[in-house]
């Protein structure tokens, strides 16, 4: 059987969990979803993820600081930046520090998916859009 693919997805609104989790779901992925960075980089600390997913503007810890401790944890692990700014600059920073790719607000599911399968692609894990 095929290994699932761990993600964890990250995003201080509410509303954006609420509605990606599904939607990351059907791709057949293990999703966890935190609202708090520190929460989520407690998850970092306990378990290896394959993918993280993580807005780069968020208050206690910004999504840079995420990429830096999750590369610190794995180098395998590939992060998906989410930015609400277009904040080219952050997201630049952000591929030289090890991001796998970025994925600009405001954008659909069908986008984020599009993403997530390429990272998994990348780790040579396959996915099957089930929706």
């Amino acid at each position: 059987m095929a290994e699932i693919v761990k993600v964890l997805l990250l995003d201080d609104e509410p509303i954006v969990g609420k509605r990606l989790k599904p939607a990351i779901a059907k791709l057949g992925c293990e999703v966890e979803v935190f609202e708090k960075p520190t929460d989520a980089l407690k998850r970092i600390a306990e378990k290896e993820f394959d993918i993280v997913v993580t807005d780069i503007r968020m208050d206690e810890v910004d999504g840079l600081e995420v990429l830096q401790h999750v590369m610190d944890r794995s180098r395998r692990t590939k992060v998906i930046m989410i930015t609400g700014y277009a904040m080219m600059e952050l997201a630049r920073q952000a591929m030289e520090k090890g991001a796998f790719d970025f994925i600009a607000k405001p954008f659909k599911p069908d986008d984020l998916r599009a993403v997530i399968v390429k990272a998994a692609e990348s780790l040579g894990m396959s996915l099957q859009d089930r929706s």
